[in-house]
């Protein structure tokens, strides 16, 4: 039986999650975080810097939500073309889960670490005065990607849901857009977010997240 170990609000957390989704794939979810002891241990074990998702396959580990991905269109396929089955196409989804995973992520999360002051309480994090140096240079990366992809989009079309590319840009773009909302100027953007908002898989993580909107940092807007 797949253990998939992660945490319902993490984007990181919901790449798996929306593979195994669309692939009704059987597994069983393992929460991180306060009162999840034995959850916590695994993660630290299978991961050099103890972060998650992690996902064990009996006696295999596999850490990185983008190998996840990669491992679950090997060793368990269903009717979602996680890679695309064409070499070309599945360089070019290489490729934008790295534009997703790199310069959405992590300008968003620079955003977000920006709200975070360095102590814990519990393992609850304190959101303290932003360093606002920080939230400019993640909200321009943020931009010059949101650009970037609008004109990527219009000459080129992203391989049909549900792929290793839904499974990135989905929960970049959901949460990129709470941080440093898609720009007006980005109307292909604008309607790929809603699109992979609508998608059953996408919208099962964005409803299981919603208990613990309060604790975004920069504080979740009142939509989605």
């Amino acid at each position: 039986m797949l253990e998939l170990y992660g945490h319902l609000f993490s984007s990181y957390t919901w790449k798996p999650l929306i593979a195994l989704y669309a692939n009704g794939t059987e597994f069983t979810f393992r929460e991180i975080g306060a009162g999840f002891d034995d959850s916590n241990a695994v993660v630290h074990a299978a991961h050099p810097a103890g972060k998650f998702p992690v996902m064990t396959d009996g006696e295999t580990s596999v850490i990185e939500a983008t190998a996840i991905i990669e491992y679950l269109a090997v060793h368990h396929p269903g009717p979602a073309p996680l890679i695309p089955a064409d070499p070309a196409e599945a360089v070019r989804a290489r490729m934008l889960d790295r534009v997703f995973d790199n310069y959405l992520q992590g300008n968003f999360q620079r955003i977000v670490g920006a709200y975070l002051s360095n102590t814990d309480v519990g393992d609850t994090p304190v959101v303290g005065e932003p360093n606002l140096a920080e939230v400019e240079a993640g909200a321009a990366g943020l931009r010059r990607a949101y650009a970037w992809l609008e004109h990527w989009l219009a000459d080129n079309a992203l391989p049909r849901h549900v792929s290793l590319v839904t499974c990135a840009a989905a929960p970049a773009l959901f949460y990129a857009d709470w941080c440093d909302p898609i720009p007006a100027d980005c109307p292909r953007l604008i309607a790929l977010r809603a699109e992979l908002l609508a998608l059953p898989e996408v919208a099962r993580c964005v409803d299981d997240a919603r208990p613990w909107r309060e604790y975004f940092p920069p504080g979740a807007p009142d939509r989605d």
